[in-house]
């Protein structure tokens, strides 16, 4: 690909799965966003909603797929994207990389936020005296990027054992929080409750609704480009990215399905449930009893946490490799490898920054804190779809080992469609009446970041960004080698 190696291959084609399904990670998407979908569809769009989508994003993370095979490298999506260009390519670079590192930003700040949400919840559950402020949330989010960021700076080797970890322990917790529900409750919800459908969104249109109920699966499946950010550390990546990303989404497709029907069929009071400040919690409660719940909710808060880990290991890559092409402000900084941990420390550091940057509002105000994490899935989303895009008008695209064969391109433009779609849908209004608390300032936001990228292009960017930088010919780049 035109770099010097300075990343070491201590990924295994497990270790590159098990980073995306961490980052997807079913037991943080379902719990997090089922409270939204209980009044934006109901049962019916948390089911059926979850399967239809779960098959568009099979179609994303192939076509992804597909590129990543063909460039497996630390930049991943902006990479790509300035090397299936026809024109411009310095451009369609520089924006899907300021929107893939606005969106993994989003994605780190909120996974950890909503960790701390939920550990406050556990202990008041388990103190009821304690009472739960954002000034404490904003601590208790801090605190964990600390200990995400003290564990990234070491070994990738760590960080992979950590993601192995995790992958068993999102399995083994879904299982039991399944079989939990399956056996405690002495009843449960008749099998024609999935058509059951809710609208108290407070449109009155219930398609609209219906469709924002989509947003539950949508902002659940985000974060599979982790495994292309770490195809250079990744052994017979050409191979084994692609694979990574498809077994990420399928395995937490089918995995999240059985979760989503057992928290669906425990639904015991639907109005007090669904008033809750943490709806599925309250399930938990109604369902099992207290001390269960309680047992079950470490389950959910450990799964939060190595999401949140995940993201930041793959936020640090795109980091690392945006910098290395000079994209950044103090690129020479950020693109630096520890010689004695291999790991580009800098970047770990500067991306446990940016997202305390984005958890800092919280402490007065979760609605700018929202406005500004919303941007996770839409900035993803976006940066997902340019080079899908791309190798859509690229007629001599010349695919990797793995790859699609002749269905690649219909496959990638039912990727674009999908994407556009859902993008639009996060920048909808979503409750009504709409006020400052309830409006959607998702589109603000992305807009606020594609002026600051707008303006920084045509003011210095344009004349020293070409888009990815090759390094020499392969036998040059090959002696420049660390390894």
């Amino acid at each position: 690909m035109g770099y010097p190696r300075k990343l070491t291959r201590r990924f295994h084609a497990f270790d590159n799965f098990a980073i995306s399904f961490t980052i997807i990670n079913i037991i943080s998407g379902i719990f997090s966003a089922f409270g939204f979908g209980m009044g934006a569809g109901g049962p019916r769009i948390l089911v059926f909603g979850w399967i239809g989508v779960s098959i568009m994003v099979l179609f994303v993370g192939a076509a992804m797929g597909e590129i990543a095979s063909a460039y497996p490298t630390s930049g991943a999506l902006y990479f790509s994207a300035g090397k299936l260009a026809k024109r411009h390519r310095g451009a369609w670079s520089w924006y899907t990389g300021w929107l893939n590192f606005v969106g993994q930003v989003g994605g780190t700040a909120a996974t950890n936020y909503a960790a701390a949400t939920f550990i406050q919840a556990f202990i008041a559950m388990q103190w009821p005296s304690y009472e739960a402020t954002p000034q404490q949330t904003v601590g208790i989010a801090t605190a964990i990027l600390l200990v995400q960021a003290l564990a990234n700076t070491y070994t990738v080797q760590l960080v992979a054992v950590v993601n192995r970890i995790s992958v068993w322990w999102l399995l083994i917790g879904m299982v039991v929080i399944v079989v939990a529900l399956t056996v405690k409750p002495g009843s449960h919800q008749p099998v024609s409750f999935a058509t059951h459908f809710v609208n108290s969104t407070g449109f009155s249109n219930g398609l609209y609704a219906a469709m924002l109920g989509l947003l539950v699966t949508s902002w659940t499946f985000t974060g599979f480009d982790g495994s292309f950010h770490m195809s250079e550390e990744t052994v017979q990546a050409t191979v084994n990215t692609p694979k990574g990303i498809m077994r990420a989404i399928l395995y937490s497709a089918l995995a999240g399905l059985v979760l989503m029907l057992a928290l669906v069929y425990s639904i015991r009071d639907y109005a007090s449930e669904i008033a809750a400040s943490a709806p599925p919690v309250q399930i938990l409660v109604d369902a099992l009893g207290l001390g269960m719940a309680k047992l079950l909710l470490l389950i959910v808060i450990g799964a939060m946490l190595f999401c949140g880990l995940a993201n930041m290991t793959s936020n640090t890559r795109q980091i690392f490799a945006f910098s290395r092409d000079g994209a950044m402000p103090g690129s020479r900084w950020w693109h630096s490898v520890s010689l004695r941990t291999r790991t580009p420390v800098k970047a770990v550091w500067l991306a446990a920054a940016c997202a305390l940057v984005l958890i800092i509002p919280g402490w007065w105000s979760h609605t700018a804190f929202t406005a500004i994490v919303s941007v996770n899935v839409v900035g993803l989303y976006l940066a997902y779809g340019v080079p899908i895009f791309l190798r859509l008008r690229l007629k001599d695209f010349e695919p990797g080992p793995w790859n699609l064969g002749r269905y690649g391109r219909p496959v990638a433009a039912v990727a674009v469609v999908w994407i556009v779609l859902s993008s639009v849908l996060f920048m909808l209004p979503q409750v009504s009446p709409i006020t400052a608390d309830s409006f959607n300032y998702a589109p603000i936001a992305l807009g606020v970041v594609l002026l600051i990228a707008t303006i920084w292009w045509f003011a210095t960017a344009r004349r020293r960004f070409q888009g990815p930088v090759s390094y020499g010919s392969p036998d040059e780049v090959a002696a420049m080698d660390l390894i």
